[in-house]
């Protein structure tokens, strides 16, 4: 007498084919969710840090202009105050270590700005705080994927 062997049929491998085939669909849709999240994160932050890498040189030309070259139109501390405020607020979306930069930046800049004209020790303190926060954001630049 033979032993039986139970065959699968049709019916269950179709079934088994379909289960596997919306499990990898599954799988593969939110990989590519997680994947574009990732992706238009990035692009975010890459965007912020390029505008805030060009307002601090935009800043830093200003703190020139008023200590430097004594250009009360280049060095206006109105148009500093402007920078300072976006770089603030660009901040808002970047890593801690950006915003706390920021920050300092501002405190310096509302500290020394009275003085640019006329004391290089203000204009020092202020391009330091610059390039303090423009070595964070180059740091957040080479973190992203």
């Amino acid at each position: 007498m033979k032993a039986a062997v139970a065959r699968p049929s049709g019916v269950t491998i179709f079934q088994t084919t379909a289960v596997f085939s919306m499990l990898f669909a599954l799988i593969g849709f939110s990989y590519n969710v997680w994947r574009m999240e990732v992706t238009e994160t990035n692009a975010t932050l890459r965007e912020a840090s390029f505008e805030m890498l060009l307002q601090l040189s935009e800043l830093e030309l200003n703190v020139y202009a008023a200590y430097y070259d004594q250009d009360a139109i280049e060095g206006n501390p109105r148009r500093g105050w402007v920078k300072v405020g976006l770089i603030e607020d660009l901040s808002m979306i970047m890593p801690a270590e950006i915003r706390v930069a920021a920050k300092e930046l501002k405190r310096s800049w509302s500290e020394h700005w009275p003085r640019l004209p006329t004391e290089e020790t203000s204009a020092i303190s202020v391009v330091t705080a610059i390039d303090a926060t423009r070595a964070q954001v180059r740091q957040a630049l080479a973190a992203l994927d």
